[in-house]
């Protein structure tokens, strides 16, 4: 029941915005910039997720930013506190449905082999020289949600060029799926999140909506520029560490702050096991 609920709000949602962002980006209006943070903070209420945010975001334009990815998920919980377009591998943009919404927040569409990468590192450059903000997931896929994949290097030669007459920013994030009905997640159920692998998005979506409360944390690091670094190979190994420790740090379950306390369905779980074994 919760799963059909939240779908019919997802849908409700979404399909009422829908015209209204096609006429802002038809209207070449800067409130198609603003109206994707609307709406994924509008699909987070609707999932259950409760962000936790630490840091300071960059408020600079342009400015790349730089994820781990463990779901298309992320997409909703970093859509919902930057006012950014992402950057998505040139196969999501036939996806149907998905394809329109990632088009409507004006996605830059690149292909990822490696003989392509030039042409994806270009049209980022072109957006980012329009006073663009992006997000980038340089894993190049997702995972598990337990831990970070390696970051590519190719696409931080962005940071080697100019925009604007001064050095493009880039500033490492880390999101973490911490909490699931205010409870510690731990690394069995963090999966239920990731979507990887050869999992169908249809019933991993379903599984999602049907799931409890889910806290997420949000870490923003320090931004960064190329002149700090010898190469931009040393750059991306820099961000990948960051990412890699803020996600670890969250995962180490520090003090869960804003969420009030109550009996959770784990924990009856528990009790109630208890009470069988005595």
């Amino acid at each position: 029941m919760r799963a059909f609920i939240s779908l019919v709000r997802f849908l409700f949602w979404t399909c009422s915005l829908i015209p209204v962002q096609m006429a802002l980006l038809a209207l070449n209006s800067s409130a198609a910039r603003r109206l994707p943070v609307a709406y994924h903070r509008g699909v987070c209420r609707i999932i259950g997720f409760h962000l936790v945010i630490k840091g300071e975001q960059c408020r600079a334009a342009p400015v790349l930013f730089v994820s781990n990815h463990s779901s298309y998920l992320d997409i909703a919980v970093l859509g919902s506190v930057i006012e950014a377009s992402f950057v998505a591998k040139s196969e999501v943009a036939s996806w149907p449905f998905f394809g329109l919404l990632a088009k409507l927040q004006r996605t830059v569409f690149v292909d990822r082999r490696v003989s392509q990468t030039a042409g994806g590192r270009d049209a980022m450059t072109a957006r980012l020289e329009t006073g663009d903000r992006l997000v980038l997931f340089p894993e190049g896929t997702s995972n598990d949600g337990n831990r970070v994949l390696p970051f590519k290097s190719a696409y931080f030669g962005l940071a080697e060029k100019s925009v604007g007459g001064k050095s493009l920013t880039v500033q490492p994030v880390s999101v973490a799926y911490t909490r699931l009905d205010h409870m510690p997640m731990g690394r069995r159920y963090r999966p239920e999140f990731a979507w990887y692998g050869d999992m169908e998005l249809p019933a991993h979506l379903w599984n999602v909506f049907g799931t409890g409360p889910t806290g997420v944390e949000v870490r923003f690091h320090e931004p960064v520029t190329i002149e700090r670094f010898r190469s931009r190979k040393e750059m991306s190994a820099y961000c990948h560490d960051t990412v890699a420790a803020g996600v670890a740090k969250s995962l180490a379950g520090e003090p869960w702050r804003g969420v009030r306390k109550k009996k959770t369905r784990f924990r009856r779980l528990r009790q109630a096991a208890a009470a069988v074994g005595r």
